[in-house]
């Protein structure tokens, strides 16, 4: 039965990877046969398909009532992708950012995880209350008008985003175009792939969960975390191999930011997203480590090997306390 569970959530990381792949293809073709800009198509599918497996697994977990496993993931993605992904990047080849991702687009991403730690489970840590709890303790909950707050803020960052970008348009490529149908073709089965493998994800993972006697929480703060985080991993890696280091930064800010405001907000409006002290102090973790990156890119305007593995040896260190924990 272990095995099987381990089979399944294997095959589900590889439905949700390929399904992403085959969304993005399809529906960034189908913009441009519309003649959408390119810059807009990156900013919002290419986004959304980056972090199509993390919004798949915390939506049907939320839909499923898993809520240990719809945070836990978000959360621990976006520590994977800040710790790991771009500490890895940074021990290969040094790691800048673009003026605007530093002065815009990381501030929100630490902004907006203070946000979802005040709006989940402030009141709780202002009280007192909070030092004196276990790690499963119930700590607060992200309600659906808090989720309704997330997904009103998303959808403020990406008008801002295209109003940016069509400031500064870039000259389109003229390329050869694909048929309509093979888009819709791409885009179905891109969607049925993600929905199909975020379904063997959560199951997988609470299999695991249970036989292993873990906690819902440190299952999708580590595992289940990991694995949806996979395309974040092997595109940042990709550009920084090739000397396209602000893509890399710009990947992991954009997909953290898609993650806590669009992803988490989606969750919360489907069913509440109860928070435990164990993803408060997650919430916590990220923060501060949110803004030691920032710190390390603002000071030295890029990102230097011994840095990077300071952030790797960070991510370590967490995961260690997540699983030694009560």
């Amino acid at each position: 039965m272990f095995f099987m569970s381990v089979v399944v959530l294997a095959v589900g990381f590889l439905f949700l990877i390929r399904g992403a792949d085959f969304f993005v293809e399809g529906s960034a073709a189908l913009a441009r046969n519309f003649r959408v800009p390119g810059l807009v198509i990156g900013l919002t599918i290419v986004a959304a398909g980056t972090s199509a497996p993390e919004l798949a697994v915390s939506t049907v977990a939320a839909l499923r009532g898993a809520n240990e496993i719809a945070l836990s993931n978000v959360v621990g993605s976006n520590i994977f992708n800040l710790l790991s992904v771009l500490g890895l990047c940074a021990v290969l080849y040094p790691v800048s950012a673009e003026t605007g991702v530093l002065k815009r687009d990381f501030p929100i991403s630490v902004l907006a995880t203070a946000l979802v730690f005040f709006l989940s489970c402030g009141d709780t840590v202002c009280s007192g209350k909070f030092f004196q709890m276990e790690m499963g303790d119930n700590a607060g909950n992200l309600g659906r008008i808090a989720g309704g707050i997330l997904l009103v803020l998303f959808a403020g960052y990406i008008v801002c985003l295209i109003r940016e970008a069509k400031r500064h348009p870039e000259p389109e490529e003229e390329g050869k175009r694909m048929p309509l149908r093979k888009c819709f073709l791409r885009i179905t089965a891109g969607l049925a792939l993600i929905i199909g493998g975020g379904q063997a994800v959560v199951y997988g993972a609470k299999e695991i969960a249970g036989a292993l006697e873990m906690t819902e929480t440190l299952i999708g703060l580590t595992v289940v975390a990991v694995g949806t985080s996979l395309p974040e991993l092997v595109t940042s890696i990709v550009a920084a191999r090739k000397g396209e280091t602000g893509l890399a930064v710009g990947n992991v800010v954009g997909s953290n930011i898609f993650n806590l405001l669009f992803i988490l907000g989606i969750s919360a409006v489907i069913h509440p997203v109860g928070v435990n002290a164990a993803s408060a102090y997650d919430l916590g973790i990220l923060f501060l480590t949110s803004f030691l990156v920032l710190f390390f890119l603002r000071r030295g305007k890029a990102l230097r090997r011994w840095e990077g593995l300071v952030m790797v040896g960070l991510y370590i260190a967490d995961m260690i306390f997540a699983i030694v924990r009560k």
